[in-house]
Order: structure tokens, then C-alpha cells, then sequence
């Protein structure tokens, strides 16, 4: 969509004032990964502990806050960590094998013909294999997915498999978190989804960069924002892994032509950043194009399958940029892993893209 200007590069903002604090940034990132939260799956102690922890912070940068709670439907939840033993050998849950989100409930092992209870499914390009939590409706057998070249080769050999999948639909509830900062012409919804797929029984997803680091940059970006008079809204959403519900909920009050800038994932710049429109945003657009040029990001045309689409979906001028997930839904998903110049390049580029909207408004 655009190149950098060749005086400018990404993250190399300073740190003084007006300038974004990669100390706050990383310490969300750390803070929402941490244990006390367990991996933030919409519904649980770890997800109501995050929204308590960022009401907070929303609230000490003088914003009006409100919360909303709202069902959530056909969320799949992992009471144990399925297994897999082929030829006496158990394998390794999220390295050889993942739960389908269509198998039945098998808390019990039982074994089975190969063809009946696996299909084939690709790992990251570090051997993981992410973790899910909504998709089609359970069926009545129970399947496991197999990394595709493990899968092959246990086609070809033949035999049998012991597998369990303990493996459950919840009825859940989410908490929407909202907040207004300033008003003003023009006003802008920043927004970022805060939940996480929720940690495994045995193993931690600390799901720093999907999303604690959109979370961060929206943060950030409003702090900064808050003293020029432009009108910012916060929305920090719920139970976008169970389909963008919190997203849905929120999207037919915000009022018509409000501008919305989604951030999912800016752990890891890469190339250029994604982007992706929706509804009548050429101002938007235009904004954003500016603002990248402005503060030397790269942007892209790409999928960005989060939140944004919902707000697009009612009609309202909505971007989704992403930055990066390195180790996507699984352990890795580490805050070592995000970079911190692509968290400046992130802050700098959405509170840029603002700037440039008031100045079309005036």
C-alpha cells in the first residue's frame, strides 16, 4: 500500500514525551502473559482477571470506564490433555497431535482403526500445532488431528490407535471492556481483542503476542492520544477466539461513521504490516497511508480475519492491521518473542493515522 519515507524507519521514536514508552508496552505484554492469568480464555478466572487488571489501567489514564457482559456460546474446552499411543509409543500433544474440534467427548482411552479417529493437519514451522477453541459442532466419534507427515506415515504402516479426547462445549460468559478518553471531532475507536485459546491441563499459552501486544499498543496510542483533544474510544474485547462474539455484541452501538482501528498481533513487523478495510473507509484508508509514509511502516494489503470485520460487517469505516504473531496458539508464544521496535512502529503508526484523521475532520 505504501513505502517508507527514506528519512524515516520504524521504531525510531525517542522516548521522550509524546513519544511512545516501550517500558509500558512490554510490562502489559509481561503482565497479561503472566500465570495469573492462564492463557485468558473467554469465561475463566485467568480471562475475569485480566479485564479486572485492565479496567485499571484504563481508568488510571482518567478514562470513563464501563464493562459489559455477554453470553458466549460454543466455546470448546479441554478438561485433560487428549493422548495418542500408536505401536506402544505415546506421542507428544501439541507437537504430534492436536484435539478436532469435531471430535466427541472420549474422556476414557479406546482404541480404534487408524482411518476412523485421525486426519492429517500441518504444524508451524517450529513444530507446533496450535490450539484452537471454536470451529464446527462436535460430531459423535472422536478424531484427533495428526501432523500431516506423522499422519502419512501412520496411514501407510497401518493398525490400530489408543486415543482419548477429553473434550467439551461450554456456555460461557464474556466481559467487553469500554472506555472513553476524550471527547472531540473526530471520534476514533481504538480497539484490541485481550483474550487468549486459554492454557492447556499440562502446559502454558501465555498468548503475548494473540493479542497482549495489540493490547498493548492500543494502550499506549491512547495514552498519548488523550492530550490532543481528538475524541478516543477504547473498546478491549472479548471472546474474539470463539469467533470475534465480543466484537459482534459491540459493534451495532458504536455510533454510525465512527472510524475504528483494529490491532491484533504487532509482535513482529516482517516486511510490512498487514491491512485490512472494511466498510467506507477511504478517509480511513488514506489516513493510515499517510501515516505510514509519515513513520517510515510498510503496509500491505493482507487478511486480517479479527474484530474489525465485525465492525465492517455494521456498516462502520473499520481497518485490522497485524504485525506479527511468532509462535501462534501454542507454548512458544513467548513475551521474549515480541519485538520491541515493532511495538514503537505499531503505537506510532495508529496514533499517527489519528492525527491525520482530525486533520481532515477540522
Amino acid at each position: 500500500m505504501t513505502r517508507p519515507s527514506p528519512s524515516a524507519g520504524p521504531g525510531t521514536a525517542s522516548s521522550g514525551p509524546g513519544a511512545p514508552d516501550i517500558t509500558r508496552l512490554q510490562t502489559t505484554i509481561a503482565e497479561l502473559a503472566a500465570d495469573t492469568y492462564r492463557g485468558r480464555r473467554v469465561g475463566t478466572p485467568g480471562s475475569r482477571a485480566a479485564a479486572g487488571w485492565l479496567t485499571r489501567q484504563l481508568t488510571e489514564l482518567g478514562a470513563t470506564v464501563t464493562t459489559e457482559t455477554f453470553p458466549v456460546h460454543g466455546v470448546r474446552n479441554l478438561y485433560a490433555t487428549p493422548t495418542l499411543r500408536w505401536r506402544g509409543q505415546d506421542l507428544v500433544h501439541r507437537r504430534d497431535f492436536v484435539e478436532h474440534l469435531a471430535s466427541a467427548d472420549l474422556p476414557e482411552p479406546r482404541t480404534v482403526a487408524i482411518a476412523d479417529a485421525l486426519v492429517p493437519r500441518g504444524a508451524d514451522a517450529e513444530g507446533w500445532m496450535p490450539k484452537m477453541i471454536a470451529g464446527p459442532r462436535q460430531g459423535d466419534r472422536p478424531l484427533l488431528a495428526v501432523r500431516t507427515d506423522l499422519h502419512t506415515r501412520m496411514v501407510t504402516e497401518g493398525g490400530e490407535v489408543t486415543i482419548s479426547v477429553p473434550l467439551r462445549t461450554v456456555e460461557t460468559t464474556g466481559t467487553n471492556i469500554h472506555a472513553v478518553l476524550t471527547d472531540g471531532v473526530p471520534a476514533v475507536l481504538l480497539t484490541a481483542h485481550y483474550d487468549g485459546v486459554g492454557d492447556d491441563p499440562d502446559q502454558r499459552l501465555p498468548a503475548a503476542a494473540d493479542n497482549a501486544s495489540g493490547v498493548a499498543v492500543v494502550l499506549e496510542a491512547a495514552r498519548l492520544l488523550a492530550p490532543t483533544g481528538i475524541g478516543i474510544a477504547v473498546a478491549l474485547l472479548d471472546a474474539e477466539e470463539a469467533g470475534a462474539q465480543g466484537s459482534a455484541r459491540h459493534a451495532p452501538h458504536v455510533p454510525p461513521g465512527t472510524p475504528v482501528i483494529n490491532v491484533d498481533g504487532a509482535a513482529q513487523l516482517g516486511d510490512a504490516a498487514a491491512v485490512e478495510a472494511g466498510g467506507p473507509a477511504t478517509a480511513l484508508l488514506a489516513a493510515l497511508d499517510q501515516a505510514g509514509r509519515e513513520t517510515g511502516v510498510p503496509l500491505r494489503a493482507g487478511s486480517m480475519a479479527s474484530d474489525n470485520r465485525r465492525y465492517a460487517a455494521a456498516g462502520l469505516p473499520a481497518i485490522g492491521i497485524g504485525m506479527g504473531i511468532p509462535g501462534y496458539q501454542t507454548p512458544a508464544e513467548t513475551p521474549d518473542r515480541v519485538d520491541p521496535a515493532t511495538l514503537i512502529a505499531a503505537t506510532r503508526l495508529v496514533v499517527a493515522t489519528v492525527h491525520h484523521l482530525a486533520q481532515v475532520a477540522v
